[in-house]
C-alpha cells in the first residue's frame, strides 16, 4: 500500500521543506474525514514509491531511468511512507524504535515550536505550504482526525502558555481567516460577500493590506477551534456557489499575538501568519499545454508570481543584480512581501508525493524549495512604548477618517509593529463585543446538534475533505422544496440546482425524494425521474454535482463509518452506473491478479474528470454556448501494427448542438479551459457583462480534423505473393464500428500487372534480395457515421507502411455517405531485406479514417520526402538506401553499381555471420564431449586448441 511521505526543509530566518502522510483530516464534526485523495488515487492507480530519504537528504529516482537520481538536503526531511501504526487515540505513531516515521507531534515540535517561540520574543513568523494538490499540505497545517496539525497545535499551545501569564502582563490574541481565489480576497468570517472581493490596498506606513477584513478577539483555543468551523463552512459555501475547487484558492489564517507589560510599559507585538497555499499543478499538465488560451487563466497566477519573488529574491541573496522584485503581481505576493524577505521568521513547507505517477511535480517543488531556501530574512523584534502607541493610534485615526479602529487592517498593522494601542478598558470593551456574538454562536451550534439527533438531514461531501461534512440540511415533518430560491426551506447553491429542484418529505417513519420537472437527481448512481424512498446512508447528487451523503431517521442509524462514502466513492458509484469500470478499460490481470498500472491510472483519469465534464456542460447550457461535452478514451480498442494495446488516455470530445462542430481536447487542455469557463461563469453570476470575443471564448475553437476511427489490415499474405481483398471495419475510440473499408493489396510486376496464382511463392525467404512490388488500392468507404450524422461533411483516408516518411492521404470526398474513393498507389523494394519481409509477417497496415468539417483544413503530404522509382513508384525498405542515398534522388538510373554490390556484399556478410553463430554452438558442444571423454581416458590429454570462425 503505497503511503506519501514527508521531506522538510528549514533555513535562517527560515524556509521549511516538507511532504504527506495519509490519514483522516482534523475538523470538529461528526461527518469522519476520508483519507487523503491524492495518496488514495495514487494507490489505486497502481503507483511505485521513487522517493528515498537518509537524514536530512531527500532522493527522487526518474521512474523511466531507474538509474537517473537526484538529491536535495534541507534541513529537515520527515519520512511517511510506511513504519507507522495507530494508537489507542488513533494517533500515527512509528510502528517500532527502528522506523523512520514522523508524524505530526514531530513536525510540530519542529516547527510548531519555533513558531511559537518567536511569537513570544515579538518576532513576525509566517509558515507557506506548498505542493500539489492531494500532497499533504492541509493535512500538515489543519490535520487530520486526532493528527491534528500545526495551526490547531500552535493555537492550543498559546493559550495554555497563556494561562500562566503573570499578574502585570497583558495577553491579547486575535484571529482572522481570508481565502485567495482568481485574485479575488473573501474574507471567511464574514457571511456578507462583496462583490469583486476585498480590496487590497497600500499605505505608506502599513504597506499592503485587505480592507475591512474581519479580526475577532479570542480568549481561549475553543473559539479559535469555532472560527475556523465557522470559517470553512463559509469557504465551502463560496466553493459551491463558485463552482471553485478549494485546492485552487490559497488560505490564509492570521493570528495576532500582543503581550503588553504593564509594569515596564512596553508591548510585543507578533502576527503570525499561516498560509494553506493553493496546488501547484504546473501549467504544463495542469491544462495550457497545446491550447491556444494557455496565458489567459488568472487561477495560477498567484503561485507563478510567488515562484518569480522567491527567483529573484534567491537571486539577490546569490550576490546577483536583482532590478526589480514583482511583488505587486499578484493579490498574494502583496499580501506575503513582509513574510518574503522582509521583516518575517518564515518557514515553507513543501508537501510532496512518493508516487512515480507525480514524478514531474515533486521534482518541480523540490526544486521550487531548493531556490527559497537561498533567501535570507531580516527579522526585527516588534517592541513599543505606550506611548510611542497612543501617538500611532492618533496619527492612523486622523489617517482613516471616522472608520473605526476595529475595522483596521489588524494583519498588517501587527507586522509593522504600529498595532494602536489598547488599554485595559479597550481591550476588554473589545471582549465584551465579541463575547456577544460568541453566545449568539454558541445557541446556534447547540441548536444544530440537537436537530442531528432528533432529524434526517443531508451532509455535503468535498472534493476537499476538509470542506466535507461542513453543510447540513434538516429535513423535518412534512414536506420542504429544496432549490436555489431563497423561498426554498432548504436553500441550496451550486450548478444545475434549479430555483425548484426537489422536494423532499418526512412522513410516517419514512423520507422521500421527487425532482421538479426535470432537475437532475441521482440516487446512488442512478438518475431518478419520479418519488424515491431514501435510506440511511443513500448518497445524493444534485444538479451538476452537489454530493450528499444522507443521514436517515435516529432509528435508521448505528455505528456505521461514514468515511468510506467520501467524494470518489460517489464519482466510482456513478461511473459504474454508467457502465464505466477498470475492466472496459481492459485493465490486463497478470498471474498476481495486478491490474495494470497504466490502465488503472486511465480510470482515475476518467474518474476524476467525470465531474468536471458535468460541470462544465452546465456552464455552457447557462451561458447558452450550445456545446455538449462527453468523456472518451483514446486508443481503447486500438492495437499498433503488432497488435498490442497502445497507450489510453482520457480526453474530452466537445459538440457543438448548433453546428454539428466536432472538437477534440486532452485532458490537459480541457483543464485549463474549465479554468477559462468558471472565470466567465463567475462573472455572469456577479452579474457583469459575460460576453467575449471569440478568441478569448473558452468554449469556442477553429474547426479542425477529427480521428474518427482505424482499420488493421494484416499483410502476411503480401510475404507469400497472394492478392488480398477485403472489407475490413474502422473502429471508433469506443470499439464501436465507425465505417467498413474496401481496400485491395495485389503483389505486382514492375509495370502494374497483377501477379497471378502461378507467381505465388511457398517461403518468403524466396523474395529475400529480390525486387518487390505491389498495389495498395482504396476503393471505398461504406456506411460512415460521421457522414451520417452530418451530409455536410467529408472524409480522407490515410496510412503509412513500413519505413515511409510520411503518411499518405486520399483525395477529401465530401457530402456522401458512402464514397467511391478509387485511390491506388504502387510500392516498390528493390532489395527486399530480411526486416521488411518480417515486417509483412507480422503487422498489420494501419489504415486511419479522418472527418472533415466544413472550413477545417484539408490533410495532405508532400511526395518530395518520398523516394520513387523510375516508373514513379514509391520506394519501400530503403533503410540501408538512405544511407547511400541523397533523399532528392528520384531515379533508379541514379542508383550506382557500387551501392548494388555493396547490398550483394551485406547480404552474403549477413549469411556468414549466420554461419558462424551456428559453428560457435558446435564448437561449444564437442569442447563439452571431448572434456568428458578426456576425462574418463587415463593417459590422454583433452585438445585445447579450436578454430573457430569470427567475422
Amino acid at each position: 500500500m503505497l503511503q506519501p511521505k514527508w521531506s522538510l526543509h528549514s533555513m535562517s530566518g527560515k524556509w521549511v521543506e516538507e511532504g504527506t502522510p495519509v490519514s483522516q483530516p482534523y475538523f470538529p464534526q461528526t461527518y469522519p474525514q476520508p483519507q487523503v485523495d491524492g495518496s488514495r488515487r495514487e494507490k489505486n492507480s497502481g503507483s511505485k514509491c521513487v522517493i528515498s530519504m537518509h537524514s536530512r537528504t531527500t532522493i527522487i529516482q526518474d521512474p523511466k531511468n531507474p538509474e537517473h537520481m537526484k538529491m536535495f538536503t534541507f534541513d529537515l526531511a520527515y519520512w511517511s511512507h510506511n513504519g507507522f501504526q495507530k494508537d489507542k487515540d488513533g494517533v500515527f505513531i512509528s510502528a517500532d524504535p527502528s522506523s523512520k516515521f514522523a508524524g505530526q507531534r514531530d513536525v510540530f515540535h519542529d516547527l510548531g515550536r519555533g513558531i511559537l517561540d518567536s511569537a513570544w520574543q515579538g518576532y513576525n513568523t509566517t509558515l507557506l505550504a506548498y505542493g500539489q494538490t492531494g500532497s499533504g499540505k492541509s493535512y500538515s497545517m489543519i490535520g487530520f482526525g486526532a493528527n491534528k496539525g500545526i495551526i490547531p497545535n500552535v493555537c492550543e499551545e498559546l493559550f495554555k502558555a497563556i494561562e500562566n501569564r503573570e499578574k502585570n502582563q497583558e495577553y491579547q490574541v486575535t484571529f482572522s481567516m481570508l481565502e485567495i481565489y482568481n485574485e479575488q480576497v473573501r474574507d471567511l468570517l464574514s457571511r456578507t460577500k462583496k462583490p469583486g472581493g476585498l480590496k487590497v490596498r497600500e499605505d505608506q506606513q502599513l504597506g499592503f493590506y485587505v480592507d475591512g477584513l474581519k479580526s475577532v478577539p479570542c480568549e481561549n483555543y475553543a473559539q479559535i477551534e469555532r472560527l475556523m468551523e465557522q470559517g470553512t463552512k463559509i469557504r465551502t459555501t463560496a466553493s459551491t456557489n463558485m463552482n471553485a475547487s478549494s485546492s485552487r484558492s490559497h488560505m490564509v489564517i492570521t493570528i495576532q499575538f500582543k503581550q503588553v507589560f504593564l509594569d515596564r510599559d512596553l508591548t510585543k507585538q507578533s502576527s503570525i501568519n499561516l498560509v494553506d497555499l493553493a496546488g501547484s499543478e504546473r501549467q504544463k499538465s495542469s491544462g495550457s499545454e497545446g491550447d491556444r488560451l494557455r496565458e489567459g487563466s488568472r487561477v495560477n497566477l498567484s503561485l507563478t508570481n510567488l515562484g518569480n519573488v522567491i527567483s529573484a529574491l534567491a537571486d539577490e541573496a546569490m550576490g546577483k543584480k536583482v532590478l526589480h522584485i514583482p511583488y505587486r503581481d499578484s493579490v498574494l505576493t502583496k499580501l506575503l512581501q513582509s513574510a518574503l524577505g522582509g521583516n518575517s521568521r518564515t518557514t515553507l513547507i513543501a508537501a510532496i508525493s512518493p508516487a512515480d505517477i507525480c514524478y514531474e511535480e515533486t521534482l518541480s517543488t523540490l526544486r521550487y524549495a531548493e531556490r527559497a531556501k537561498k533567501i535570507q530574512n531580516k527579522a526585527t523584534v516588534n517592541t513599543s512604548t505606550l506611548l510611542r502607541e497612543s501617538r500611532t493610534e492618533n496619527k492612523l485615526l486622523l489617517g482613516c477618517g471616522n472608520c473605526r479602529m476595529a475595522e483596521l487592517p489588524a494583519c498588517l498593522l501587527a507586522e509593522q509593529g504600529l498595532w494602536p494601542p489598547t488599554s485595559p478598558m479597550t481591550w476588554a470593551r473589545q471582549l465584551e463585543q465579541a463575547q456577544r456574538e460568541w453566545q449568539q454562536h454558541y445557541v446556534a451550534i447547540a441548536q444544530e446538534q440537537q436537530m442531528m439527533k432528533s432529524f434526517p438531514h443531508l451532509l455535503n461531501v468535498n472534493e476537499d475533505p476538509q470542506l466535507t461534512g461542513v453543510l447540513k440540511y434538516f429535513i423535518q415533518a412534512g414536506s420542504c422544496d429544496a432549490g436555489q430560491a431563497a423561498s426554498n426551506a432548504i436553500t441550496l447553491r451550486g450548478l444545475g440546482i434549479s430555483d425548484k429542484h426537489a422536494s423532499f418529505t418526512n412522513l410516517d417513519g419514512k423520507v422521500t425524494v421527487t425532482p421538479h420537472s426535470k432537475c437532475k437527481v441521482v440516487v446512488n448512481g442512478v438518475p431518478i425521474t419520479t418519488k424515491t424512498k431514501l435510506q440511511h446512508l443513500d448518497r445524493i447528487i444534485l444538479g451538476s454535482n452537489s454530493a450528499y451523503l444522507y443521514i436517515g431517521l435516529p432509528s435508521e442509524r448505528g455505528g456505521e463509518d461514514l468515511s468510506r462514502y467520501d467524494y470518489d466513492f460517489f464519482q466510482l458509484e456513478r461511473a459504474a452506473a454508467e457502465g464505466v469500470s477498470v475492466d472496459k478499460l481492459g485493465a490486463v490481470h497478470n498471474g498476481a491478479g495486478k491490474a495494470d498500472p497504466s490502465v488503472l491510472a486511465v480510470f482515475q483519469d476518467y474518474i476524476k474528470l467525470m465531474p468536471l465534464v458535468a460541470e462544465a456542460n452546465q456552464m455552457s447550457e447557462e451561458l447558452r454556448k450550445g456545446l455538449k461535452m462527453e468523456l472518451k478514451v483514446k486508443n481503447l480498442a486500438s492495437s499498433d501494427s503488432r497488435g498490442c494495446d497502445l497507450q489510453k488516455e482520457v480526453m474530452v470530445k466537445v459538440t457543438s448542438q448548433r453546428t454539428h462542430e466536432v472538437w477534440i481536447w486532452s485532458k490537459a487542455k480541457f483543464i485549463n479551459r474549465k479554468f477559462l469557463m468558471e472565470e466567465l461563469y463567475q462573472r455572469f453570476l456577479d452579474g457583469e457583462d459575460s460576453h467575449v470575443a471569440q478568441e478569448d471564448d473558452p468554449f469556442w475553437d477553429p474547426v479542425e480534423v477529427i480521428h474518427l476511427g482505424s482499420a488493421h489490415i494484416w499483410l502476411q499474405s503480401l510475404a507469400y505473393c497472394m492478392k488480398f481483398e477485403e472489407q475490413v471495419e474502422f473502429l471508433n475510440c469506443d470499439g464501436l464500428r465507425e465505417a467498413v473499408l474496401h481496400i485491395h493489396i495485389t503483389p505486382c510486376f514492375p509495370t502494374g500487372q497483377a501477379h497471378g496464382e502461378e507467381d505465388v511463392v511457398i517461403d518468403p525467404l524466396e523474395l529475400l534480395g529480390k525486387r518487390m512490388d505491389f498495389h495498395i488500392h482504396i476503393v471505398r468507404c461504406l456506411g460512415t457515421k460521421w457522414l451520417k450524422e452530418d451530409a455536410e461533411r467529408g472524409i480522407q483516408i490515410g496510412y503509412r507502411i513500413y519505413d515511409l516518411p510520411n503518411t499518405l492521404y486520399t483525395k477529401p470526398v465530401w457530402k456522401i455517405v458512402n464514397p467511391q474513393i478509387e485511390e491506388t498507389i504502387q510500392f516498390t523494394a528493390l532489395n527486399a531485406s530480411q526486416e521488411f519481409l518480417n515486417y509483412l509477417q507480422t503487422n498489420a497496415l494501419i489504415v486511419d479514417l479522418w472527418g472533415l468539417q466544413e472550413g477545417c483544413a484539408e490533410l495532405s503530404c508532400s511526395w518530395a520526402n518520398f523516394m520513387v522509382t523510375s516508373e514513379g513508384h514509391i520506394m519501400v525498405d530503403t533503410k540501408k538506401s538512405s544511407t547511400m542515398m541523397d533523399p532528392g534522388q528520384t531515379t533508379s538510373n541514379q542508383i550506382s553499381e557500387l551501392y548494388l554490390k555493396l547490398l550483394k556484399l551485406e547480404q552474403e556478410t549477413d549469411l556468414l555471420r549466420n554461419i558462424n553463430r551456428v559453428l560457435r554452438v558446435e564448437n561449444v558442444f564437442l569442447k563439452e564431449s571431448l572434456e568428458k571423454i578426456g576425462a574418463c581416458q587415463q593417459g590422454e590429454r583433452p585438445l585445447r586448441s579450436w578454430c573457430l570462425v569470427s567475422l
